[in-house]
């Protein structure tokens, strides 16, 4: 049936999607690290006025094991209402959960019952290599024309490149690769854009065989990892700058571009400098018709006795803060950064993202920290702030702790667990964990969790075509 209307949970400015009533649920990637079991969708309640808020009230099984799942989106959102390429028809009606190590992806359907999300397609790995050449599916994107998927890895049996493949918007069909002309890009990771500039930005991981057996200390000793950020002429579908950030630089991962559509800047955070192991969150902007990109922040290793150390670190004497995920509310105005090897997240004030100023940190977990929850003071928690979603108007702060099944085993060789958390943004800066919201442990069912998604829309899953009148 053709809606007549838009979605209402579409968003023509960043300050309309900020006054959008509360989320009451979130969905969570669950994942079976032995491969034994199927991966999973839980679905939390967020609602404080429920009685079974911080609950898990839904539950759904993939249909096969090994996917490992990871990042996952919206089919749809803000951005089909923009001018260019209007789908106001289409509804904010199914995630899109590839699978990381498996290739495939899923289609889940929550429009019937937001609480029990239910399979409506499956993609063959053969069918995006095929059609698309890529494999290793990673961030979900809806775009104004159709459903953007980056790839870390080549379907042909070769490693690389990585890249971006193209779902259509209505039957999921995979219409092939997104790049005209990607130049020497190999390497990829994130992609995000500025739609009214027409442009596309991408960072850097690693190919496949880089990263699914954990980190190899090789590589980033010799600096293999990415270090590049790329940008593209979206309309074209054409390379047009690389701008290398120093080969010292690691691992350059999210991208969380300004959501107002006027600005052309964005943020980018940097895993691991091999230098000193800090990390490091960056500034891309334009500086004369051209990109340039500044760090604006830097965030030292914590000094720690070796016998607390996992073997990986353990030469290093020191925890590296690893930061491996970046949220930009809605409004630009709070920048969230998840230092999971130290076990803190931190909220920065960036008004003036040249000039970014820290205004809140909560610490949990850490490798060698273990800070417990206030609701279990006695749990030493494993993990730390890793994936970080924030509300649309702001408020509320969602982390889960499992970065990559190998990687964990590297970082938290006894076990890295399984817990969501969820943080109150006080205003004028400031955040305080909540007490009552604390589903962990069994809660998961044995999985690990990663990426979360929260009902109608979140702060990393839309772009709008409209400034904030």
């Amino acid at each position: 049936m053709t809606r007549w209307t838009p979605d209402p949970t579409f968003y023509p400015s960043p300050r309309d999607a900020s006054a959008a009533p509360a989320e009451t649920l979130a969905y969570v990637a669950a994942f079976d690290r032995s491969a034994s079991r199927p991966d999973a969708i839980a679905v939390i309640d967020t609602d404080p006025a429920s009685s079974s808020y911080g609950s898990v009230v839904g539950w759904t099984d993939l249909p096969h094991t090994g996917d490992e799942l990871h990042h996952f989106g919206w089919n749809a959102c803000s951005s089909a209402l923009c001018p260019t390429a209007p789908h106001p028809h289409v509804e904010r009606r199914y995630l899109i959960v590839p699978g990381l190590r498996s290739s495939r992806i899923y289609v889940l359907d929550v429009g019937d019952d937001p609480r029990a999300p239910r399979i409506v397609k499956e993609i063959p790995a053969d069918e995006l290599a095929s059609r698309a050449g890529y494999s290793r599916p990673h961030t979900i994107h809806c775009g104004p024309d159709g459903i953007y998927v980056s790839a870390l890895g080549a379907g042909d049996g070769d490693d690389g490149p990585g890249g971006i493949a193209v779902l259509d918007h209505t039957t999921f069909d995979v219409r092939g690769p997104w790049e005209n002309d990607r130049g020497d890009q190999y390497l990829a990771y994130d992609f995000w854009w500025h739609l009214t500039r027409d442009v596309l930005v991408t960072s850097e991981w690693g190919t496949p065989s880089m990263i699914e057996n954990g980190i190899d200390p090789a590589l980033l000793l010799n600096r293999q990892y990415g270090h590049r950020l790329h940008f593209w002429d979206l309309a074209k579908r054409n390379l047009v700058q690389t701008v290398d950030l120093g080969d010292q630089y690691q691992m350059p991962l999210e991208l969380r571009p300004a959501h107002d559509p006027t600005k052309e800047y964005g943020f980018v955070g940097v895993v691991v400098s091999v230098e000193d192991l800090s990390a490091s969150i960056w500034v891309w902007h334009r500086v004369d018709g051209s990109f340039e990109v500044t760090k604006v922040i830097d965030i030292p290793a914590e000094p720690a006795d070796a016998a607390d150390l996992p073997p990986a670190l353990q030469p290093f004497g020191a925890v590296p803060p690893l930061v491996t995920d970046i949220d930009l509310s809605v409004d630009d105005r709070y920048l969230y950064v998840s230092a999971w090897g130290t076990g803190e997240l931190k909220q920065y004030d960036v008004s003036d993202p040249f000039h970014p100023v820290e205004t809140g940190s909560v610490r949990l977990g850490g490798v060698v920290r273990r800070q417990a929850h206030p609701s279990s003071p006695s749990e030493r928690l494993a993990g730390g702030p890793q994936m970080v979603e924030v509300s649309r108007d702001g408020k509320r702060v969602y982390v889960t702790n499992s970065l990559y099944g190998a990687w964990d085993d590297q970082f938290y060789p006894d076990g890295v667990g399984a817990w969501l958390a969820k943080i109150d943004v006080a205003d004028g800066g400031g955040m305080a964990l909540d007490e009552r919201f604390f589903p962990h442990g069994d809660d998961f069912r044995g999985r690990r969790v990663h990426q979360t998604r929260l009902q109608g829309g979140d702060a990393s899953s839309d772009s709008y075509c409209f400034p904030s009148a």
